[in-house]
């Protein structure tokens, strides 16, 4: 797949673009290399954090490591009324439709230094974005219903029933994402592009105090079942430190994970999103594919020749690797595996791919 583009979205003052800065790793990008750069004013390219890249490199002998990567797009902070168009509120949920989930920011800490209107409320600010976003697809919705209420074919039609089955429940304060439909009516309604019909996952931003207990902390956020938990302002402060460094600060503060992993971890598990790796002396590269891709599949993410083309893809296990120091080591303890079109990649696998061009 391309790759995975994230709308980080949220009201005023709730910590997005200092979220957004601390993704980016420094507040003013170089943007003739992508890792940590930013491509405009609110749109960066973020490397996955990876562990096993590294170690992949120093066994195949080669000092080019290439990551999977996530795009976040810094949505400016939406207000009540945006699908009216206020605070330029059109353009902003224009620029949500173009990505592939959206991570809504909520404030879970006070600051008398920061504005923001009412109470610290992250169901409240949930709520408020999220009730934007059904304002829009509504008029999404009712512009295709009215276009085809006085044709009797198309009001008759699965795709119509289905809208106004999606309508009546949008009504009710529903996203689409989260209403009953089939399969087949999932599929009817796709072509509307409704904002409420993407993966979507819950950020809040707590304060300082709350980052050592960051691991077991809890928030309970009506109709989902997970937070992820960050301080914005310690997750900057360590994206401007060295990565020995930054290991020793997140060690201080008791935690295992940044909130960048924890943050990437939670858009993989949204969107049902793995890793690969391919490992050679040119390069050690991780390639992001959907879980429950067949190797074919998998292939045509490096190029679209290799899927059509795919004759097979030799295997091995990550650990595996690591322990037999490579792919000789692997093929000679019998480690290597031959599989054919119907193989489902697993995370870990280290592959070639063999095909006819």
């Amino acid at each position: 797949m391309s790759k995975l583009s994230i709308a980080i979205v949220g009201l005023p003052n709730v910590g997005k673009s200092t979220l957004f800065n601390a993704l980016l790793g420094k507040r003013v990008a170089d943007a003739s290399n992508y890792p940590f750069c930013t491509i405009d004013p609110n749109v960066g390219v973020v490397e996955v954090p990876d562990e096993k890249l590294p170690i992949l490199a120093d066994i195949v002998k080669t000092k080019k490591v290439v990551p999977a990567i996530v795009e976040f797009v810094d949505i400016a902070g939406l207000v009540k009324g945006a699908a009216q168009g206020e605070g330029l509120g059109n353009k902003f949920l224009t620029n949500i439709r173009d990505c592939d989930a959206i991570c809504h920011v909520v404030r879970s800490f006070s600051d008398e230094n920061i504005i923001k209107e009412g109470s610290v409320d992250p169901q409240g600010d949930f709520e408020v974005i999220c009730a934007e976003l059904i304002i829009k697809d509504l008029e999404t919705v009712d512009r295709y219903l009215s276009a085809n209420k006085n044709n009797p074919k198309e009001n008759k039609n699965k795709k119509f029933i289905a809208t106004q089955k999606l309508k009546a429940e949008m009504e009710k304060g529903i996203l689409a994402i989260n209403i009953q439909l089939n399969d087949e009516e999932k599929g009817l309604i796709k072509d509307l592009f409704l904002l409420t019909n993407k993966p979507y996952f819950i950020v809040a931003n707590v304060d300082e105090n709350t980052y050592s207990n960051i691991e077991n902390w809890k928030l309970k956020i009506e109709n989902f079942e997970k937070v992820v938990p960050v301080c914005a302002k310690i997750e900057f402060d360590l994206s401007e430190l060295s990565p020995e460094e930054r290991l020793a600060y997140l060690k201080e503060l008791g935690v295992r994970k940044s909130g960048l992993e924890r943050v990437i971890q939670k858009a993989y598990d949204t969107l049902g999103l793995q890793s690969y790796y391919t490992a050679g002396v040119t390069e050690a590269r991780a390639w992001t594919i959907h879980q429950g891709d067949t190797a074919p599949q998998a292939a045509g993410v490096i190029h679209t020749d290799f899927e059509r083309g795919f004759i097979m893809a030799e295997i091995v296990y990550y650990n595996d690797f690591i322990q037999y120091n490579g792919w000789e080591g692997a093929k000679t303890a019998g480690k290597l595996r031959h599989e054919g079109k119907e193989y489902v990649m697993h995370p870990d696998d280290i592959v070639e791919f063999r095909f006819n061009v």
